[in-house]
């Protein structure tokens, strides 16, 4: 088998904590490598070193042979490597032809050729599967899955020798999910490596070739998926103790608190793609939404909150007032909290440390007073809450958006 990209002893520290530790792996044209792991594991370090995205602190990596040390996600591409984030990185006032094509614009004499531009796009999205979306639409007035779809789109269509994914079907239906295991079929009798990051085990045995399981930044084994099972990945991404079968954790468990008096309805709530949506939830009573890409649940919990302004319809808490929300302050304020699906560009400071990214939707009712920030009172919540929820950081002035995928979601929790 050709080795397509060898990594040697990578490593990866920020300050005194090493979040990759030694890792060496091989990637082989032609198949797919799954990386498993659970949150904090050290896959998206990893995959960011191999694309250019951050430096190692140690190690050496080949591509073809030859030596690989990219200064850049651009010289990463210029080798021939591409990823796709968890985190989507579209421009959002761009349309969906221009960010296809951001990294080869068809242009003469530096005027850029719509007519070309275009086609090309078209070409593109025909062949992905997706006929509906309009090359012209602006990227950011399409929900996160639709995307989701654009960015992997893009990336099968570059001349890519090594492809990563990093929780590629997250957002996606399961016939668009079936879509893309199609193009990366395809993309292995190319002979392009592909490297497969998700928590799905069942996509895992389905469709990869070797998995290499990553433990607190150290690589556990590499082994071709034909010699494991499910039983056995599971074992090597818990921790030592839980994979002797001597975890003291148990298992979660959903009981039923509902009780009969109705915590919260919704009353003819449209906006959008949303037309005339009712329902009530008791207290105690968990209620899931559900539904396809584009069928407008996330669209849905934001005109709910605020985020987007209903044109009809409005929302009672408890024994509260009918109010439609304007704006989601007024939300937090009347007792709503609500997790964004997309935490990178609706959820987080990314800059800023934990801390404040979590005490932030309180700041002002609990942890501030005549205009000073008590920071005493804002610590001891922060580290309570991450406690609870088993946070992997360096401490909580950590920049948030230097933590993992899994991570980031503990460090949005609401804190109101």
């Amino acid at each position: 088998m050709k080795v397509a990209l060898s990594v040697r002893g990578l490593t990866k520290s920020y300050g005194n904590v090493t979040v990759l530790n030694d890792v060496s792996i091989d990637f082989h044209a032609g198949h797919l490598h799954a990386l498993l792991g659970a949150n904090g594991a050290g896959k998206s370090t990893l995959c960011k070193i191999i694309s250019g995205l951050i430096s190692a602190t140690g190690g050496q990596m080949s591509l073809d042979a030859s030596d690989y040390q990219p200064g850049s996600k651009q010289d990463a591409e210029a080798s021939g490597v591409q990823i796709v984030q968890q985190e989507l990185n579209l421009i959002e006032t761009l349309s969906v032809a221009e960010n296809l094509r951001l990294a080869s614009l068809p242009n003469r004499l530096g005027v850029l050729r719509m007519s070309e531009l275009h086609r090309s796009a078209r070409q593109i999205l025909d062949r992905f599967g997706l006929p509906d979306v309009d090359t012209r639409t602006i990227v950011g007035s399409l929900g996160v899955g639709k995307q989701q779809m654009i960015e992997i789109a893009a990336a099968l269509a570059s001349d890519a020798r090594v492809l990563i994914l990093d929780e590629p079907t997250a957002a996606l239906s399961g016939s668009e999910s079936e879509e893309l295991f199609a193009h990366l079929t395809q993309m292995r009798k190319q002979g392009v490596a592909i490297i497969y990051i998700s928590h799905r085990l069942e996509e895992v045995q389905q469709l990869s070739d070797e998995v290499s399981v990553l433990r607190d930044g150290r690589l556990v084994t590499t082994e071709p998926i034909a010699k494991i099972n499910r039983e056995k990945m599971v074992a090597w991404m818990s921790s030592e103790e839980e994979a002797r079968g001597g975890s003291n954790h148990t298992a979660a468990t959903f009981e039923s608190h509902r009780r009969g008096e109705v915590g919260l309805s919704v009353q003819g709530i449209s906006c959008g793609m949303v037309d005339n949506v009712s329902f009530d939830v008791r207290r105690g009573e968990r209620l899931g939404v559900a539904g396809l890409v584009g069928s407008g649940r996330t669209e849905l919990l934001r005109a709910i909150f605020g985020a987007d302004v209903a044109d009809s319809g409005h929302v009672r808490l408890a024994d509260g007032e009918a109010v439609r929300f304007t704006h989601p302050s007024q939300a937090v304020e009347a007792g709503f909290a609500m997790v964004t699906e997309d935490r990178k560009q609706n959820g987080l400071l990314l800059t800023q440390p934990i801390r404040t990214n979590t005490s932030l939707a309180a700041l002002a009712s609990k942890f501030s007073a005549k205009g000073w920030i008590r920071q005493t009172a804002e610590v001891e919540s922060a580290s309570a809450i991450h406690a609870s929820l088993e946070t992997r950081c360096q401490s909580l002035e950590q920049p948030v958006g230097t933590l993992s995928g899994g991570n980031h979601k503990r460090s949005r929790w609401p804190s109101g």
